[in-house]
């Protein structure tokens, strides 16, 4: 694993989100420090999936802060903090069924000179240099994460498991400083999850940061550095797997269905 930092690079403090009168994130704060994967754990319900919402701008939130690098991102949209390094992975990946893995790697590719109308015309040169770097390193995320061999196959071939190897290679083609990943267990069957779990260690090894919602604890247990444990939209706790699963607060959240 990837050595840790002691500043974050990501990190909320006292971020609440209200819909209507429902209140699902109540005064959230964390920090994730570079080089880490740092687990988000909780009942169904306790406001996961909508803290992940407000960390990659999918949503707004009602009040506090989220600073990425230390630069204040709440009031930037998804797409910009893609631009600046954070981005997301979902529970179910929706690909480009019908285009090839290649391709659906080359879509997520950032700031490109052939974006533009112009350089077309006067930069082309430039441009097919540029697009023959970008297949070279799609085809190199596809070996990162075990695919090439199907570099070529529409993504509709692909198993629930490999459609989350593929949306994960895809985000990297953005060159992303942390990650969120959003249940990377759910619904993978068991061999094709050590895969998961040893392409994550590898990638958290080259320097990417991870924050990670999982319900699988083994998993979590394997992979992550820290812990926090989210409740009726708050933090609860927070240390090692091993110390939040004997925390009394946690037992009585899990087994009380708090959330």
């Amino acid at each position: 694993m990837a050595q840790t930092h002691p500043d974050p690079v990501l990190q909320a403090t006292d971020v609440t989100k209200r819909f209507g009168g429902v209140v699902a994130v109540n005064g959230m704060s964390l920090a994730v420090h570079r080089g880490e994967i740092l687990g988000l754990i909780g009942p169904n319900g306790a406001g996961k999936t909508t803290m992940f919402d407000l960390l990659a701008g999918s949503v707004a939130v009602s009040s506090g802060s989220i600073r990425l690098n230390g630069v204040e991102v709440a009031g930037s949209p998804a797409h910009r903090r893609i631009a600046q390094g954070l981005g997301r992975t979902f529970q179910i990946p929706r690909p480009f069924a019908g285009l090839t893995l290649v391709e659906n790697l080359l879509i997520a590719r950032q700031h490109q000179t052939g974006e533009r109308l112009w350089p077309n015309f006067a930069a082309w040169r430039r441009i097919a240099a540029e697009e023959r770097a970008a297949r070279d390193k799609a085809r190199g995320l596809l070996d990162l994460v075990r695919l090439s061999h199907l570099a070529g196959e529409p993504a509709s071939v692909l198993s629930g498991g490999q459609r989350k190897l593929l949306e994960l290679a895809r985000l990297l083609m953005a060159d992303p400083q942390v990650i969120l990943l959003d249940e990377p267990a759910a619904g993978v069957n068991p061999s094709l999850l050590e895969v998961i779990i040893d392409r994550i260690r590898a990638i958290n090894a080259g320097g990417v940061t991870f924050l990670l919602i999982e319900h699988n604890i083994d998993m979590v247990t394997r992979l992550c550095h820290r812990v926090i444990v989210m409740a009726q939209g708050a933090r609860l706790a927070e240390g090692t797997a091993a110390e939040v699963a004997r925390d009394p607060r946690v037992i009585e959240a899990y087994l009380g269905g708090a959330g």
